[in-house]
């Protein structure tokens, strides 16, 4: 196994982290901006106010992409098992 064949698998493996983590990350920055507006604009600091609806809209991210998640995953690691014979030598 030679050192750009690492560097392939390894390329592989973070790009595909970015892509599942894209949908979680993307839901909480983009409601924890706009809970940070409103509370900057009604000047209401609540701890509480900028965690649930984050917890929320994650956990709905998580229920709306959660099937494409896992498939991408499972399409990684196929792809990974079948290029064993190549990576070993064989």
């Amino acid at each position: 196994m030679d050192t750009s064949a690492v560097l392939d698998v390894a390329l592989d493996a973070m790009l595909l982290a970015a892509k599942l983590a894209a949908p979680v990350l993307v839901t909480a920055l983009v409601i924890g901006f706009v809970v940070s507006l409103v509370q900057s604009v009604t000047q209401i600091q609540e701890i509480t106010l900028s965690f649930v609806p984050k917890a929320l809209g994650a956990a709905v991210a998580l229920l709306v992409s959660g099937h494409w998640m896992i498939s991408e995953l499972v399409s990684f690691t196929t792809d990974l098992f079948a290029r064993i014979p190549a990576l070993v030598g064989g």
